[in-house]
C-alpha cells in the first residue's frame, strides 16, 4: 500500500466521483481508477459501489476511509515536525556539562542567547562526571557534552574551548602556599582531594604522576567541586585545580604554581563522530568563541 493510493482513494471517497477525484489529485482519471483497482486487489475487499452518476463507499470503505485520513493526517504531522526542526522552530537539544564549567564558561549566557535566537527549541541541561558524559553522546541521550578530557574517545569528535595549567590549591597556612616552581616530587606526602577515577580531570592528573614516577595518596573522594574546595580550605587536604578556578578562589585558598613542564587542563566540547554536530547543536556551538592559536 502506497501513500499515494491513500490520497487518491479519500479523493474519490470525499468526491463521490471519479472525474472529480482525478481533477483534484491533478492526474487522469485512468490511472486514478488503476490506482484504486489495485488498491481493493491489495486489500482483497471492494471499496466503491460504483455507478454512472456517482460512487458510494462500501463498508470496507467506509472503514478504510477513516483509517486513511488518520495515515495522511500522521504523515502531514511528521512532514511539519521535520520542517519546523529543520527550521529551527522547534526540537529539543541536550547538553551535557561538568560541575566546574563556570570558571572558563558563561554557559547561562549562552543559554541565553540561544534562546533568544530559536525561542522553540527545548533545552536540556545535565551534570556529570566525563565519564558518564562521554556515555550519554555514544548512547544519543547527550547532543554535545562540555568536559576535560586527556584524549578524544572513539567515536567522539571534540573541539578545543579552553586550555589552562593546573595549580596546586591548598589551605592558606600550608607550606607551599604561593610557592612557584613546584615539583611533582614535593608533593608525595601530601593527602591529596581528588574526584572519582571516571572523571576526566582525576585521570589527567594520574597520569601526570604516572609519567613523573611519583606516588600519591587520596584522602578524600568527591563528587562534587564544592566540596573539593571546602575540604581544600579546611587542610584536608591538597587539590591540583586549573588556574581560572583556583583564581576565583583567592581569598579563600592557598595556590602554588608547579614547575616545568605544566600540566595542561583542556576543555573541550564533544559530540557523536556518527552524526556529527546536528544544526541545534551546531548553532549553539557557533556562539562560543573558541580560543586562538596565537
Amino acid at each position: 500500500m502506497e501513500l499515494r493510493q491513500l490520497q487518491h482513494f479519500v479523493a474519490v471517497a470525499e468526491e463521490r466521483h471519479f472525474t472529480r477525484a482525478a481533477r483534484r489529485s491533478n492526474i487522469v482519471q485512468s490511472a486514478l481508477s488503476t490506482s484504486i483497482r489495485l488498491l481493493e486487489e491489495e486489500l482483497g475487499a471492494e471499496l466503491f459501489l460504483r455507478s454512472t452518476r456517482h460512487v458510494e463507499l462500501t463498508a470496507a470503505g467506509r472503514v478504510l476511509l477513516d483509517k486513511a485520513r488518520r495515515a495522511l493526517e500522521a504523515v502531514r504531522d511528521a512532514r511539519e515536525a521535520v520542517a519546523a526542526v529543520q527550521e529551527m522552530k522547534s526540537g529539543l537539544l541536550t547538553i551535557g556539562t561538568v560541575q566546574s564549567l563556570p570558571a572558563f564558561l558563561d554557559l547561562p549566557s549562552l543559554l541565553s542567547q540561544f534562546h533568544a535566537l530559536h525561542p522553540g527549541i527545548e533545552v536540556r541541561l545535565l551534570e556529570g562526571g566525563s565519564g558518564s558524559l562521554i556515555d550519554g553522546i555514544r548512547e544519543g541521550r547527550l547532543d554535545i557534552a562540555f568536559l576535560p578530557l586527556c584524549e578524544p574517545p572513539v567515536g567522539v569528535v571534540t573541539e578545543l574551548i579552553a586550555c589552562e595549567a593546573l595549580v596546586l590549591a591548598c589551605s592558606r597556612q600550608h607550606p607551599l602556599a604561593g610557592k612557584l616552581g613546584v615539583p611533582l616530587l614535593a608533593l608525595k606526602d601530601e593527602s591529596f582531594v581528588d574526584f572519582a577515577r571516571d572523571w576526566g580531570t582525576r585521570r589527567l592528573i594520574d597520569r601526570a604522576f604516572a609519567d613523573a614516577n611519583v606516588e600519591r595518596r587520596i584522602g578524600f573522594e568527591v563528587s562534587d567541586l564544592d566540596t573539593l574546595l571546602k575540604l581544600v580550605e579546611r587542610g584536608l587536604g591538597v587539590a591540583l585545580v586549573p588556574e581560572p578556578l583556583a583564581r576565583t578562589c583567592r581569598f579563600a585558598l592557598g595556590v602554588a604554581e608547579l614547575a616545568e613542564p605544566e600540566i595542561c587542563w583542556e576543555l573541550v566540547v564533544a559530540y557523536s563522530a556518527r552524526q556529527s554536530a546536528d544544526r541545534a547543536a551546531r548553532v549553539f556551538l557557533d556562539l562560543i568563541e573558541r580560543p586562538s592559536d596565537d
